[in-house]
């Protein structure tokens, strides 16, 4: 198994898809990208390609490609791609030299912000806004690291082809965050939201048990015998999942 390779699709394909929230949520970075109307592409050599859609005031993240993006990022190897979220390398720019000003300043504004709520501290954790906006992000992070999970991990394969055809839900109660994974004989398809009747829900009782148990911080098994978390449906497939929730320390340390 190849693990830069994985990393880069979860890099890629789950952690920036929460550029989507940030400029909601996130007063600041809602500003500063208002007036952005332009796409990035990121394409990787024998890896995965992805885009972001800057437009009135909203982020679109996709995987695949874009036709005429504004801006191309090309890596020469899923490798590189995770060096450079490390901040160890830098793409290379294949167009949109005329938007070298964005490139430098104003995007990563936006990807620092977007670091500082994926990087938590007990401290940052304290405040009631910071940990509304991690928990969200660690959700999604969550259940598209599990969709990229399914392409590429044998092992997250070989667990979810073994999953009812379904819906299993993740939500914060009672009005969320929330995530569904969407199984069907071994594709998993993730996206950010509620689900009406799903097979299955892992609800939890708040965000701070939310963040606690998805950072794992608190046993899970701990949390259902105290009822902080609440397994619904089709028990197999929660604890199916949760398998796939334990795969994604590996790759995102």
């Amino acid at each position: 198994m190849n693990m830069e390779l994985v990393k880069a699709h979860l890099n890629l394909n789950a952690v920036l898809v929460n550029l989507e929230d940030l400029v909601i949520y996130d007063k600041e970075m809602a500003a500063l990208s208002k007036g952005w109307n332009l796409s990035v592409q990121f394409i990787v050599r024998k890896g995965p390609s992805a885009y972001i859609l800057f437009e009135n005031g909203t982020c679109t993240v996709r995987r695949g490609r874009r036709k005429k993006p504004s801006i191309i990022l090309y890596f020469l190897s899923p490798a590189h791609l995770v060096k450079m979220f490390d901040g160890k390398a830098q793409p290379v720019l294949l167009k949109g030299f005329t938007k070298l000003g964005f490139l430098m300043k104003d995007f990563p504004k936006l990807t620092a912000r977007l670091e500082h709520y994926l990087k938590p501290t007990p401290e940052l954790l304290a405040d009631k806004n910071y940990l509304a906006i991690n928990t969200r992000f660690t959700i999604t992070t969550a259940a598209f690291a599990i969709q990229e999970l399914g392409l590429v991990d044998p092992v997250a394969r070989m667990i979810s082809s073994h999953i009812h055809k379904g819906v299993t839900l993740i939500k914060v109660m009672p009005e969320g965050p929330s995530a569904m994974l969407r199984f069907d004989n071994g594709a998993i398809e993730a996206a950010k939201g509620d689900f009406e009747k799903p097979m299955s829900a892992m609800l939890f009782r708040n965000l701070k048990v939310a963040n606690d148990i998805l950072n794992q911080k608190l046993d899970a098994f701990t949390a259902i015998a105290t009822g902080d978390l609440m397994p619904r449906g089709r028990i197999g497939m929660v604890d199916s999942v949760s398998l796939l929730l334990d795969r994604i320390p590996l790759y995102l340390g």
